[in-house]
């Protein structure tokens, strides 16, 4: 009789349910016992927690001088009867000062270490930086607890005391029991009913198998139009429901294995960064448009000339890949490839037989990259050559002052002043960095107020007047009536325009012209410097607001410039939401715009 399929059925079933059953109820309940104990935890940890944030006397370094107030404090804390907390501090043995024990007076001062109810090691491992917590038994008393130790750091990150909680879990592992007991019943329960229903299904499942097992043999020679009659609603009849889904779905799961397919040919194609696949024998099988772009192949490449393409490993000097040599198949190196550089990264991929079948190889573009490192590379060199000049002079005049002491007098202060004068241009430098490395990180603190556009171009001009009449220059101011508030750091937007004025005068011949326009234009304030001085060469233009550079070196030098002042200019209009804008022609002179939004009113 039990040899029959029936029989075997229900046997198997029953055997494996119950195994499952067995499997799943362990599972819930050790789930459900590390649940409720994390949970209990988070809410040791978070009392704990909002101890340390509350008690401000646990910030003091000597908790010994404010031991009497934290117990005050733990006294006045509101626990919820099942939680104690010990509060622990190290001078030379760990010693319980405060907690919120209801004998606190026999406990305080005793050694933490050998208190019955406290685990030594939780301790010394806190006091190693770690937070600890375990679980204590007593079999004597039957009780069970989870204890917590919590490190309180310094400022430095030194453990200075330990916040020591245990909690009662007897609450917890009585819940655990009782579901234990629910578990073991809904088992017991569910095993019944379940050789009942095997019986029940084993009868009606041998028919309608072997008619599944003939459809399926057909599908698996290729034949996919085969269906299966569904005479119930029980799994058999689901599985019949399901056979016939998944010749349905089958048809569809290729066309959207086709349609993820174009999907990863479409991403494939139009990502950034150039992407190329050969194989063992340098032969092309796939390579993206950036990649054809980037090597100068064809554009209209087929697959199949693809595969005959040797991919030219000399061009980006990729010689070296051994197939033999597992360590050559990855690495990363920048190269240049018509003007723009290129970090080229490769690694192997494998094939069917999980053997090395070739190397990918990505392209990325990082001209703008290595633009920013030149230039980063530049500025340092222009930093360390504007102080080395500064420098050597003012050492070459000390030592001369140190060495000749018989130097007249007149001399002796020209020297002085010459080494002031260096030591001014130094401090400007500094100070102009300084700004730059404010602006650069939005350390600036901008007082932004709304500022007539009108007074802000007198009093600039009331700072020029002696400039200009040193060189006889005339200053002509053209201001549109009317002209709205606009809203700024005024130091900060005086500081642009007056170094604009300051560069059209220096560069202005004498007796030559400086004019400042003001207009109104959409929602910005136009504010034009103009001049009919030297000029900037065409080529120079787009380097003006680079810092440290300068268009005649030499003359900015002996001018004061430091070569930062369009910079910082640049950074502060752009704070502002603003831009500047330059025009030149050399020979003929320069105008720059500051573009600055009006100021909305409220």
């Amino acid at each position: 009789m039990f040899t029959s399929i029936r029989w075997k059925f229900i046997i198997v079933y029953f055997l494996l349910v119950f195994i499952a059953m067995v499997i799943v109820g362990v599972f819930i309940v050790q789930r459900f016992e590390a649940q409720q104990l994390d949970n209990r935890t988070n809410t040791m940890v978070k009392q704990i927690e909002s101890i340390i944030s509350t008690f401000s006397y646990l910030s003091e370094d000597d908790w010994m001088e404010v031991s009497e107030d934290i117990q005050k404090t733990l006294n006045e804390w509101r626990f919820d009867g099942t939680e104690t907390l010990y509060v622990i501090y190290n001078e030379d043995i760990p010693k319980i000062i405060a907690s919120s024990y209801s004998n606190h007076d026999k406990i305080k001062g005793q050694n933490a270490l050998n208190y019955k109810f406290l685990d030594p090691t939780l301790i010394l491992n806190a006091y190693k930086g770690q937070r600890s917590e375990g679980i204590k038994r007593d079999a004597n008393e039957d009780t069970i607890f989870k204890h917590l130790a919590y490190p309180v750091l310094n400022e430095i990150g030194q453990v200075k005391g330990v916040l020591y909680m245990t909690g009662d879990l007897q609450d917890v592992y009585k819940t655990l029991d009782e579901s234990k007991k629910i578990l073991t019943r809904a088992t017991f329960l569910a095993l019944v009913v379940t050789v009942l229903l095997g019986f029940l299904i084993a009868s009606s499942i041998t028919g309608p198998i072997r008619d599944v097992t003939k459809k399926a043999e057909k599908m698996a020679k290729g034949d996919f139009d085969q269906f299966v009659e569904v005479k119930s609603d029980d799994e058999i009849g689901q599985l019949a429901s399901m056979f016939n889904y998944l010749t349905l779905k089958l048809k569809d799961t290729i066309q959207e294995m086709d349609l993820e397919r174009s999907k990863l040919d479409t991403i494939f194609n139009y990502m950034a960064d150039g992407v190329i696949a050969i194989d063992v024998n340098s032969h092309i099988i796939h390579a993206n448009p950036i990649a054809i772009d980037i090597l100068g192949l064809e554009e209209t490449i087929n697959e199949e000339l693809i595969n005959r393409k040797i991919f030219p490993m000399e061009s980006i000097n990729l010689t070296e890949i051994d197939y033999e040599d597992s360590s050559s198949l990855e690495g990363d190196r920048v190269v240049e490839i018509n003007s723009v550089v290129y970090r080229i990264r490769y690694a192997p991929f494998r094939n069917e037989r999980n053997n090395i079948g070739g190397v990918i190889i990505v392209f990325q573009d990082i001209t703008e990259q290595h633009k920013l490192d030149n230039m980063r590379k530049e500025f340092v060199a222009n930093v360390s050559h504007e102080l080395k000049t500064p420098i050597t002079t003012i050492k070459g005049y000390a030592e001369t002052l140190m060495e000749y002491r018989d130097i007249d007098e007149e001399d002796s202060c020209k020297f002085l002043s010459i080494i002031d004068n260096e030591c001014d241009r130094m401090a400007r430098i500094v100070r102009d960095l300084l700004q730059l490395s404010n602006l650069d990180y939005n350390k600036t603190k901008w007082n932004k107020v709304n500022y007539s556009v009108e007074k802000l171009i007198h009093d600039i001009h009331l700072k020029m007047e002696f400039a200009l009449k040193e060189k006889s220059q005339k200053l002509t101011l053209n201001i549109e009536e009317d002209i709205p508030n606009i809203k700024i750091d005024k130091d900060g937007i005086e500081q642009v325009i007056l170094n604009i004025v300051s560069n059209a005068i220096k560069y202005t011949p004498n007796h030559g012209k400086v004019d400042i326009l003001a207009k109104k234009q959409n929602d910005m304030v136009i504010i034009t410097v103009k001049d009919n001085g030297a000029g900037i060469p065409e080529e120079d233009q787009s380097r003006i607001f680079e810092r440290f550079y300068r268009v005649d070196k030499g003359r900015s030098r002996d001018l004061g410039g430091t070569g930062l002042g369009l910079s910082i200019a640049k950074q502060i209009v752009e704070a502002h939401e603003g831009d500047i804008v330059l025009r030149s022609e050399y020979g003929v002179g320069t105008e720059v715009d500051v573009v600055l939004p009006i100021t909305t009113h409220m």
